[in-house]
């Protein structure tokens, strides 16, 4: 496996100000960011980077199972680069990465950003199987059968048109396909990190610190249950909630959605 120590991440970065880590979804890379990058940019010091199997980032580790923890890590150089004070914007997998950084309270973190984090461990712990995360959980299941037969369009198109809708996948971008297909190999890697449950839903009722949670009312069971906990427990929260978007509400409708984050890191990191 890549040491931290080894790795020189990959840094998109723009702006001036208050410093915003951004942290992309599965499938994806740091260019998910470009458009609220370009939106925040004249204010604000915005700063991303690829996770692990992802654009540039590292390669996924096959010799040992990757955490949160792991992906937190990554973002320690962006963390230090942000200065005092930032916040952390994450979405789907980037948004459970974030969860995971801002319980480790770095210094100056003064605000959090999710859209729909996928922390399914917390649906686990707090109901058994069968539960919410029924349709993910196949969903990497079926992926991951599909890889073993070789057949890794197939396994994207399983994994997207479960989050995106029936049919997206074939919509798709030739050149995004290709993307999404050499990311997919790392479904299951992808499921053990999120479905993990060593960190208790009680450990967010301790993060003191203002969180904007957006959740799209089309989105799957899976990605609301989550949300629908986390409401319970984190302490400043300001819960929002978008008609007519689903899951990927931050990629096929980013007006609205970048439109929300700017007017709450105006009010929490630059007050007048």
């Amino acid at each position: 496996m890549t040491a931290m120590a080894d790795f020189e991440p990959f840094v998109r970065e723009a702006g001036a100000g208050p410093g915003v880590v951004c942290v992309h979804a599965n499938a994806g890379s740091s260019a998910q960011w470009r458009a609220l990058f370009d939106r925040l940019a004249p204010d604000f010091r915005l700063l991303a980077t690829d996770s692990y199997g992802a654009g540039r980032g590292p390669d996924w580790p096959r010799d040992r199972r990757l955490t949160l923890h792991d992906e937190a890590d990554l973002l320690q150089p962006l963390v230090q680069r942000a200065g005092q004070p930032f916040a952390l914007v994450g979405h789907s997998f980037g948004g459970a990465v974030a969860l995971t950084a801002a319980l480790r309270r770095p210094p100056g973190l003064r605000a959090l950003v999710l859209y729909e984090p996928t922390l399914f461990g917390l649906l686990d712990a707090a109901s058994p199987p069968p539960n919410e995360a029924e349709g993910i959980r196949r969903t990497v299941a079926d992926a991951a059968a599909l890889l073993a037969a070789g057949r890794p369009a197939a396994a994207a198109e399983r994994f997207i048109d479960f989050w995106m809708g029936d049919g997206s996948w074939a919509r798709m971008p030739e050149a995004r396909r290709e993307g999404v297909e050499r990311a997919i190999v790392n479904v299951q890697g992808w499921g053990d990190a999120l479905f993990d449950r060593s960190t208790p839903l009680a450990a967010f009722r301790t993060l003191d610190l203002p969180v904007l949670l957006m959740v799209g009312r089309e989105s799957p069971p899976s990605s609301r249950g989550v949300a629908r906990l986390l409401a319970t427990a984190l302490p400043r929260l300001q819960l929002e909630r978008f008609d007519g978007l689903g899951h990927m509400g931050p990629l096929t409708h980013p007006e609205p959605v970048n439109a929300a984050i700017e007017n709450f890191l105006r009010r929490e990191l630059t007050p007048q």
